[in-house]
C-alpha cells in the first residue's frame, strides 16, 4: 500500500519541490496551502487538518510564514509576522499532538539567532517537537524554483534582476557567505529523514541538510552574471553599501550527522543554471 504523506506548505519554496519528488517516489502526497484555499487557513483551527494528519503516514509541518532576507528585514519584527506564525504552531502542534501521527518539523539555522523573530519563532518549533513524535531539521539557504515571488530569496531575487533590468543590485556588500542546497537535493533528504524517523528520533542527534560549502554572495552573482552573458544577457553588479542585517553574518556550524545518510549530489552551477532556464522560459 502506498505511504500517504501530508505535505503542509506545499506552495512553499521546499513544499513545492518535496511534493514533485515524492509523487515521482510514487508516494501519494496530500497538499495543504492557504494558496489553494482559505479552507487550508493554518492560523485558524482547522477539523479538516485534523482528518488530514490521523490520514496519514507521515506529515511534513513546511508552513510558516517567511521569505527571504528582504521579506525578513520588512516584516519579522511586526506584529502579524509575529502572530500568523504563532498561530500556525499552535493549530498544528495542537493536531499533530492529538493523532500522534510521526511528523518532520522544518527549522532553521538560524534558530540560535535569537536577536532574530524569525529564529526564536524557530528554537520554539524545535522544543515543542521534542515533546511530540517528531523530528526537526535545520535548512542551511535551501534554493530553488519559487512560486510567491513577493516572498522569494536571494539567488532567485539575482535572476529575476539579471532577466528583468540587466542588473543585479545587491542589499549588501555581498562579503557574507551562505550554504546553499539545491530544493532538489533537501528534496532527496527530506525522504531520508522520513524513512529513518524512529532511529533519528532514539539518536536524538541534532539533524542539518546542508552543502557544508561557503559561498559568498558576490559569488552567486557573478555566476549568474556569467550565464546571463551565455544567454546573451549583458548583467552589471551593482554592490550595497550596508552589512547583513537579517543574519549579522553569524558563523554557524552545521552537524554532520546525516552525512552517513545523504550527500547532496547538484553544484550549485548546475542549480542556478536549471533556474535561470525556468524563469527565463517562464517569466512574463
Amino acid at each position: 500500500m502506498k505511504k500517504k504523506i501530508l505535505v503542509l506548505g506545499s506552495h512553499g519554496q521546499i513544499g513545492y519541490h518535496l511534493c514533485n519528488f515524492l509523487k515521482k517516489k510514487k508516494y501519494f502526497v496530500e497538499k495543504f496551502d492557504i494558496e489553494d484555499h482559505k479552507k487550508y487557513d493554518l492560523r485558524k483551527s482547522n477539523l479538516l487538518l485534523e482528518k488530514k494528519i490521523k490520514d496519514s503516514n507521515y506529515v511534513f509541518f513546511l508552513a510558516f510564514d517567511v521569505g527571504g532576507s528582504r521579506y525578513l528585514k520588512t516584516y519579522q519584527e511586526t506584529y502579524d509576522f509575529l502572530m500568523n506564525n504563532l498561530k500556525i504552531m499552535k493549530t498544528v502542534f495542537s493536531s499533530l499532538s492529538k493523532a500522534k501521527t510521526p511528523f518532520l518539523f522544518a527549522s532553521s539555522q538560524m534558530s540560535n539567532m535569537t536577536y532574530s523573530n524569525y529564529g526564536l519563532l524557530k528554537l520554539l518549533g524545535e522544543r515543542i517537537t521534542t515533546k511530540l513524535n517528531g523530528n526537526f531539521v535545520k535548512f542551511w539557504n535551501v534554493y530553488g524554483i519559487e512560486k510567491n515571488l513577493n516572498k522569494s530569496h536571494v539567488i532567485t531575487d539575482f535572476i529575476l534582476m539579471a532577466l528583468k533590468d540587466k542588473k543585479i543590485k545587491m542589499l549588501t556588500n555581498g562579503n557574507e557567505t551562505r550554504k546553499f542546497l539545491y530544493a532538489e537535493d533537501c528534496s532527496a533528504g527530506l525522504e531520508i529523514i522520513m524513512k529513518n524517523h524512529n532511529k533519528f528520533k532514539s539518536a536524538n542527534k541534532e539533524l542539518h541538510l546542508t552543502t557544508n560549502k561557503n559561498i559568498s554572495i558576490i559569488k552567486i552573482a557573478k555566476i549568474i552574471k556569467k550565464i546571463a552573458h551565455l544567454k546573451n544577457i549583458n548583467v552589471e553588479i551593482l554592490r550595497g553599501k550596508t552589512k547583513d542585517t537579517v543574519q549579522l553574518n553569524k558563523k554557524n556550524k552545521n552537524n554532520n550527522f546525516l552525512n552517513k545518510y545523504w550527500r547532496p549530489k547538484n553544484s550549485i552551477n548546475k542549480g542556478i543554471l536549471e533556474i535561470f532556464e525556468f524563469y527565463q522560459k517562464n517569466l512574463r
